[in-house]
């Protein structure tokens, strides 16, 4: 499915997150100019407005908003306006109890924080409806007004709902995608622990179960019909929204969470996709984190990858600007002098043209009193607030850098049915999770970048035909039309690479009867016999780690590694099969640094960046073109100074002369050049 992005901006633009309602109104007129001083041009407000816009059931008030988006007319400062839908007011919870979420025991989450609604109690849908409709109606025309964000973080806190409501609504989704009873025990295969349902009164999204024994054919259903409830509820609001706002205004939402089909959500809801980012969790003191220590803040690069891939020039509505915690959960360090910029660049690196900082003064009081924004309590400027000056003027430098596409050296595809699978199936879990990490960390440290496209049954060959090669690691989860659309990649010149388990199971999550790689085996020429998990005390193949399927290579196919050790010494592990013009390289375990670079350089898409720059693996290189026009990001990740050297002439983007030979980050530094035009 190609991108539906009906939005752009026209201009690098700096935001920021205000909330008005937190102060006093003798600030805000001080505040939207310290803002435009900073070089801020735009605020995100009122997405968690509603007790302020509706009191009282039926009880609408504009005042408070009226005399605030005034000034900012008065200001020349723009407005995105978020829907309030986040956090339904006390009034709305306790008189209908019915729209609140519950747990999967069947306790309500009760009013106090956020996010405690369920998106399919058709009361909630229809106050929702109303206050959307009064909000726009209200609204819509304000001149201030450039933008509106649906909701706050659809599926944040939490991606499961379990009310009432959603047993409803999931016994209705499941009797319209299977019709039949009979089609559903199958799909499900009820047959098993005797779990056959024989009215679909007993169907119910997961309820508790022994020892999380729980049927995982309707766990992916679930999951599924999660994602279709949340983009139903945003396309309701965005529906309402179009009939009010003024032409050349956008709608968006901010993302991006766990049971959801993003793309869907963009295609069918938004005109432009924007992201979180907050790269400081990377460095969360409360928990340990599941990043390599060779990346770090380094992985929102990748998170920024997957945005990309929704809508290719997006906006972020909360850049990190401070340290982040709850007063009773999560705790992250201040940004060190220089990471603000750093992370804020990186996001602009990946394709964001808009970059709004969360928030602009750390609130005083509630939950997030740790979570801090630009300025702090005392409300004095600071240093936090030079970056962000320093940053907006860089970001005015890189306006002929908007609106420019990311240059990749290869693809990798995902799609969603094997996203979900590989949450709900632990062995999926662990050979997907380690292997997407890991080549991760390959392409970062490699200067190797990638995009992601994510297979759909409506999928083009022709989205895939621009990359030379295409990794698709795990495919468990296989139909007939997506093998369809790999072999026409594959055929018409491209690399695809495969590895374990592949092609084990249908769309429903049930394991085919089929030789392995099933579907996939006419592609991949190989057989898969023996296969097994690596002991936590074996001492495997390195370079073929988590699970190990020992490949059998049919006529015609080319072995290219064999395992050194574990269960299979000897047996292929890598073999290589020609499909036409091109290729398919099928790797029987999960993907490691070492055999991600070996396979880089295989295939000849090792180092992009070598006729342009030599860098270390401390600084992150992304290109993005325009036209023809290259311009080359680098990030460093690093406290201390790193080198490059620039092999061709270059214009300096930030100081805006030309530049050559070695050059110098200091520690959290970016720079962008334009190299010259052969």
């Amino acid at each position: 499915m190609m991108q539906n992005q009906t939005f752009r901006f026209d201009k690098m633009t700096m935001g920021v997150c205000y909330y008005p309602e937190h102060w006093p109104k003798s600030l805000w007129r001080e505040d939207l100019r310290r803002m435009k001083d900073a070089g801020i041009s735009v605020i995100r407000i009122g997405e968690f407005s509603w007790s302020i816009l509706e009191p009282r059931k039926g009880e609408f008030h504009f005042e408070f908003f009226d005399g605030f988006l005034d000034l900012c007319q008065e200001e020349n400062i723009k407005v995105i306006f978020g829907t309030p839908t986040a956090t339904p007011p006390a009034w709305l919870t306790e008189t209908y109890p019915e729209v609140l979420n519950a747990l999967k025991d069947g306790t309500l989450l009760r009013h106090g924080a956020r996010r405690h609604y369920n998106y399919n109690s058709g009361i909630y849908r229809k106050l929702s409806a109303r206050m959307v409709e009064e909000l726009a109606a209200h609204y819509g025309r304000h001149p201030a007004i450039i933008g509106w964000q649906i909701d706050n973080e659809l599926n944040c806190e939490t991606d499961e709902f379990y009310s009432d409501a959603d047993h409803e609504a999931f016994r209705e989704f499941v009797r319209n995608r299977y019709q039949t009873l009979d089609a559903l025990n199958e799909a499900w295969g009820t047959v098993f622990w005797s779990e056959t349902y024989t009215a679909w009164s007993q169907v119910f999204c997961p309820r508790p179960v022994l020892n999380g024994g729980y049927n995982p054919h309707l766990l992916l259903d679930y999951s599924r019909f999660i994602s279709e409830s949340c983009v139903n509820f945003a396309a309701l609001q965005a529906g309402i929204l179009r009939r009010y706002r003024k032409p050349g205004d956008f709608i968006t939402t901010n993302g991006m969470f766990g049971n959801l089909d993003n793309h869907r959500l963009q295609q069918e809801a938004l005109d432009i996709y924007t992201y979180d980012s907050y790269p400081d969790f990377a460095f969360e003191l409360d928990k340990k984190q599941n990043t390599s220590p060779d990346v770090k803040d380094r992985k929102w690069s990748r998170n920024l990858t997957e945005v990309r891939s929704i809508c290719p020039h997006f906006g972020i509505m909360e850049q990190q600007s401070g340290g982040g915690g709850w007063v009773n959960r999560m705790e992250m360090p201040s940004p060190r002098p220089g990471q603000l910029t750093l992370w804020a660049m990186q996001s602009v690196a990946h394709g964001a043209d808009f970059v709004s900082f969360f928030r602009w003064r750390t609130c005083t009081f509630g939950t997030e009193i740790y979570w801090h924004g630009i300025l702090d309590y005392d409300n004095r400027d600071n240093r936090k607030l030079k970056e962000v000056k320093a940053f907006g003027k860089r970001l005015h430098s890189l306006d002929p850098v908007c609106g420019s596409d990311h240059v990749a050296a290869f693809a990798l595809i995902k799609d969603y049915d094997n996203e979900w699978d590989a949450r709900l199936d632990t062995v999926h879990r662990r050979f997907g999770k380690y292997s997407e990490a890991e080549l991760f960390a390959a392409s970062q440290l490699s200067h190797t970048p990638y995009d992601i496209v994510y297979l759909r049954d409506d999928t083009l060959p022709a989205e895939l035909a621009k990359y030379p090669v295409a990794f698709y690691l795990h495919p468990v989860l296989m139909n007939e039309k997506r093998e369809e659309v790999l072999r026409a990649y594959v055929e018409e010149g491209g690399t695809l690479v495969l590895g374990c388990r592949s092609g084990l199971k249908d769309m429903r999550g049930q394991c085919v009867m089929k030789p392995q790689p099933g579907l996939l085996q006419q592609l991949t020429g190989t057989d898969v016999k023996e296969f097994s998990a690596i002991g936590p005390d074996e001492e495997g193949d390195p370079d073929a780690p988590v699970w190990n399927d020992a490949l059998t290579a049919l006529p015609g196919t080319m072995v290219l590694r064999r395992y050194a050790a574990g269960y299979y010494p000897g047996q292929p592990c890598l073999t290589e099969k020609r499909n036409g013009k091109g290729r398919v390289l099928h790797l029987g375990s999960a993907f490691s640094q070492n055999m991600v670079r070996y396979l880089f350089e295989y295939t000849g898409i090792l180092n992009l960046f070598a006729p342009y720059a030599d860098a270390p693996e401390g600084i992150e290189l992304v290109m993005r073109d325009k036209n023809g026009r290259r311009f080359i990001f680098a990030l460093n990740y690093l406290p201390t100074e790193q080198d490059m050297v620039l092999k061709v002439p270059a214009r300096d983007m930030f100081k805006g002369e030309k530049t050559e030979g070695t050059f110098t980050l200091p520690p959290y530094g970016t720079a962008v050049f334009e190299p010259e035009q052969e």
